[in-house]
């Protein structure tokens, strides 16, 4: 049987309206709030209950769900909801945040009674839609057990990487796995870049790769995003360009050079400053080219 549990989830951005439908698919009382509502509004035709504030959202939840851009906005919205929470929730922060944030939410989490868990998780939308996520987790014991149904909710498999949240082990786990897919997306745009500029027709590179050690899913997906002219957010620019900063921040501390995922950085700036910051990343391919 089951365990339904009453379910807060704070940020419903691409990721989190997906894991909110997949919640409410699969029976869980959901309660959502996201600083401009309207963005919240479609998912109570779905079964949510939508919420001017934070606090009011958690109020009553077993479980909290952050999912939103980063660890900042993360603290200040669950300072804004303390007065709604509930002693011994669990807090499930998904927001791929920074290193150097997770002590800080976890403390924050303590203060308040929270059990904390450190669980971004891995996906795009199509995934997140289909409940197809990958979650990576570190936290108490106790919490696996509480978590067990929204887990099975959102995902196809969890990675637990640790017992103690606050250690970061999970967003640590998250920024080496984000970081190649950044740079699967790198090479792909510049790929379709080069063959343009080259003459060569792009389908003829994918085809040339295709089953090969050198073929890959993402080639193909941010590629074709690129020959059909269609940027549609499945991870949009800006929030990669985001986590590109943290991955440098994380391995700077870690005495590690991020030479390529640096040079990333400078590809995903030219192409925010040319107005595709909402568009998928594989717009960072226009950054290829001089105006």
């Amino acid at each position: 049987m089951v365990d339904h549990k009453n379910v807060a989830l704070l940020g419903t951005g691409i990721m989190g309206a997906a894991m909110a439908r997949n919640l409410l698919r699969t029976g869980h009382g959901l309660r959502v709030w996201n600083r401009t509502r309207a963005k919240a509004e479609p998912l109570a035709a779905d079964g949510a209950q939508v919420f001017d504030t934070a606090a009011e959202a958690v109020t009553g939840a077993d479980v909290v769900i952050t999912m939103l851009f980063d660890g900042p906005a993360t603290l200040e919205t669950m300072r804004d909801a303390a007065p709604g929470f509930g002693r011994g929730a669990v807090w499930l922060q998904s927001t791929t945040v920074g290193v150097d944030d997770v002590p800080r939410l976890a403390a924050f989490g303590a203060e308040h009674g929270l059990v904390f868990v450190d669980g971004p998780v891995l996906g795009t939308k199509a995934p997140a839609e289909a409940g197809k996520l990958t979650t990576l987790a570190a936290g108490p014991q106790e919490a696996r057990e509480a978590l067990a149904s929204v887990f099975d909710a959102i995902g196809a498999r969890t990675v637990w990487a640790g017992d103690d949240g606050a250690s970061a082990a999970a967003t640590r786990l998250k920024l080496v796995c984000n970081n190649w897919t950044l740079a699967l997306t790198h090479g792909a745009v510049e790929s379709v870049a080069l063959a343009k500029g080259l003459g060569v027709d792009p389908t003829a590179f994918l085809d040339t790769i295709k089953g090969g050690l050198m073929d890959c899913g993402y080639v193909h997906l941010k590629s074709e995003m690129i020959m059909n002219g269609d940027f549609t957010p499945s991870f949009a620019l800006t929030n990669a360009a985001k986590d590109a900063r943290l991955i440098v921040a994380a391995a700077d501390a870690a005495g590690v050079r991020m030479d390529v995922t640096e040079a990333g950085i400078e590809r995903f700036r030219r192409a925010e400053a040319d107005g595709h910051g909402d568009e998928d990343m594989a717009a960072a391919y226009f950054a290829s080219f001089d105006d």
